[in-house]
């Protein structure tokens, strides 16, 4: 659905984009992760068509950003850092605004804007000015001019900066409804936020991809570790842990209780490592109280990827 290849950009001598190349298939939510100044920005604007990029491409369903920008425009939604509103407009008045110039019939203007208002929760305000709308509210008018056409891909540029925690809280839900049948781009530098809505993301720093990968497949590689909590003596369980194949670190934790064992258990390139723990504790008769795989955080992979591990 959104392809970039080999994009860059460049102000002079300072280069904003080196050569991202990325996919972003059909009904896929993808964050773009990267602190101020990775170039998150420069990326969304190239794929709505408001900068151009020194060289390479951005296509929106194979439609050239560049050299077909109407067709490419018709079929997405922008929400940049600073909605573009018109504090003298009432809500419904710049909605009915917005959806013309993106081409919605005249004679099916009002039910559609009735149905944006909707769904983004502004039914009650349409009637009140921008200027007198709240952080929030102003945010959720930025999404509803987005989705007039109901187009099939939303771009959405740092979409929960400068609210308070209940307007982010309010904010991803609505992503998370809207993602319903779209494809979403969105940047942010908050890492929960990706974690929470996103199905793959992106690692932008200095201009360059240094991670791009499903949400799914965050932390997997040779290494697998779990956590065990089991009834049973420590002195024994650990050291029948240790023979177990493939096993090639245990580390026991501190536990209050008594005839209780806890352990971090690293396995090397064994499949499906629980199903041998498993069989472990059944052929020794101890009861498991918690198993669970330990992966990076994604604040880990974000560190790691940025500094160049």
């Amino acid at each position: 659905m959104i392809q970039l290849l080999d994009v860059t950009k460049r102000y002079g001598s300072v280069q904003a984009l080196g050569g991202v190349s990325l996919k972003v298939n059909r009904g896929e939510v993808l964050g773009l992760l990267g602190q101020n100044g990775a170039g998150k920005t420069t990326l969304l604007n190239i794929l709505t068509g408001y900068l151009a990029p020194t060289s390479g491409s951005a296509l929106i369903d194979g439609c050239d950003c560049l050299l077909n920008p109407l067709e490419a425009k018709r079929r997405l939604g922008y929400l940049p850092e600073h909605p573009p509103l018109y504090d003298e407009m009432t809500v419904r008045e710049y909605l009915m605004f917005a959806a013309e110039l993106r081409g919605v019939a005249r004679k099916g203007l009002p039910a559609h804007v009735d149905e944006v208002m909707e769904l983004t929760g502004l039914a009650d305000m349409r009637h009140r000015l921008l200027g007198h709308l709240s952080k929030g509210y102003r945010q959720r008018a930025g999404f509803a001019q987005a989705l007039c056409s109901d187009p099939e891909v939303l771009v959405l540029d740092e979409p929960t900066v400068g609210l308070d925690p209940k307007q982010i809280t309010e904010i991803r839900q609505l992503i998370r409804s809207l993602s319903q049948g779209r494809t979403i781009v969105f940047s942010s530098h908050i890492l929960t936020e990706v974690q929470q809505l996103c199905d793959h993301v992106v690692i932008l720093h200095h201009g360059l991809v240094k991670l791009d990968s499903p949400m799914a497949q965050l932390g997997q590689g040779q290494e697998v570790t779990l956590r065990l909590r089991a009834q049973g003596s420590s002195s024994s369980l650990i050291s029948k842990l240790r023979q177990l194949d493939g096993v090639t670190a245990v580390l026991p934790q501190p536990v209050a209780q008594e005839n209780i064992t806890e352990a971090l258990i690293t396995f090397h390139q064994v499949e499906e490592p629980e199903r041998r723990l498993f069989a472990l504790m059944s052929h020794l008769g101890t009861p498991i109280l918690h198993l669970s795989r330990q992966g990076d955080s994604l604040e880990q992979i974000f560190l790691s990827a940025i500094s160049g591990d």
